[in-house]
């Protein structure tokens, strides 16, 4: 058995799995302000196309990350936001370095030069993550939104490309 992970693009047959991963990261409460995973077709409308990745073992999808935009305003479309998952069977075995490591090299292959993450400051792991990939701390959005009644900060976090939008 080979026991190499690959990442490869994000297809609408990895939906299931995909989806899964995201519920798992809805139930531990820090990793997205959502409640619910929404369907294939609201998902995919929301997300970049061709920016989305997955880590696969074999048939399983072990973690996934994808961009979508902040804004319609032609201005930002090299702005786009980041969302990277790791299903809690493979934490810890670097797959979310090398989703995020896969899903920049996308994002400069498409003309993206800034990429922010909105990340709860009770998830330190990603915040780790995303700052080990160059992405810097812009401040913390103070009670920026409830979830279940409490109100909850978030860390903005942004990385700009050394090699896209540098003219």
């Amino acid at each position: 058995m080979d026991n190499t992970i690959l990442i490869d693009t994000m297809k609408p047959e990895d939906w299931n799995q995909v989806r899964q991963i995201y519920l798992e990261g809805i139930a531990t409460g820090n990793a997205t302000f959502q409640k619910e995973a929404p369907s294939w077709e609201d998902w995919d409308r929301d997300h970049i196309s061709e920016c989305r990745v997955v880590a696969r073992l074999g048939d399983t999808v072990m973690g996934w990350a994808a961009l979508s935009p902040v804004s319609s305003r032609c201005v930002y479309n090299g702005v786009a936001e980041v969302s990277v998952y790791v299903g809690s069977r493979s934490m810890n075995m670097g797959v979310g370095s090398m989703l995020l490591h896969a899903l920049i090299e996308s994002s400069e292959q498409h003309g993206y030069w800034t990429l922010q993450s909105g990340i709860f400051p009770e998830n330190p792991s990603s915040i780790g993550l995303h700052k080990k990939y160059h992405f810097r701390e812009i401040g913390v959005r103070e009670k920026v939104g409830k979830m279940d009644g409490v109100w909850r900060d978030v860390v903005l976090l942004e990385r700009r490309s050394r090699t896209i939008g540098v003219e």
